[in-house]
């Protein structure tokens, strides 16, 4: 590949704009995409100081890993939704500590972070008359992938229509 560079006193100086190469390396390629069923927790804590500390030690006591994480919040209380790595266990620990929380089932997509791909699934879902009642997504600046948790309104459906974008 030919990266543009400067030539300063009789060396060559490589110029590298990791921003272009990201828009433009492998644009053309089909994305890969990894879809799997999972198993969310909406633990329900109290809007205060430490309750969300209090629950990931709970967690990591029990070995238990958080793969994604998102909060929302209301006056009195915030909704924590996790993706975790012994979804039943965490339930059931959780439960034991009197701490409310609810399954539900959601899609973890992994795909490559470029521009586009979130259009890309949401028209998916569109054109299949599956509605997104909420996601959480994340990737570093300059990961090739990113993780996204997807919860429609009828996850096999939706999995089977995204299992071959």
């Amino acid at each position: 590949m030919n990266r543009p560079y400067l030539k300063v006193a009789g060396s060559n100086v490589l110029i590298v704009s990791t921003a272009r190469e990201r828009h433009f390396v492998g644009m053309a390629e089909k994305p890969k995409i990894k879809i799997e069923s999972a198993t969310q927790l909406a633990v329900f804590l109290s809007n205060r100081p430490g309750a969300l500390a209090r629950v990931c030690e709970e967690l990591a006591g029990a070995k238990i890993n958080i793969h994604a994480l998102s909060i929302s919040d209301t006056a009195d209380h915030s909704v924590v939704r996790m993706a975790v790595s012994d979804p039943t266990k965490a339930l059931m620990l959780l439960g034991e500590r009197g701490v409310l929380a609810l399954e539900t089932e959601v899609l973890m997509i992994e795909t490559e972070n470029h521009p586009g791909m979130l259009g890309r699934i949401a028209e998916r879902l569109a054109e299949a008359e599956i509605n997104i009642e909420y996601a959480y997504m994340a990737a570093t600046l300059n990961s090739p992938n990113g993780l996204m948790i997807l919860r429609p309104d009828d996850v096999e459906k939706a999995h089977k229509v995204l299992g071959n974008l």
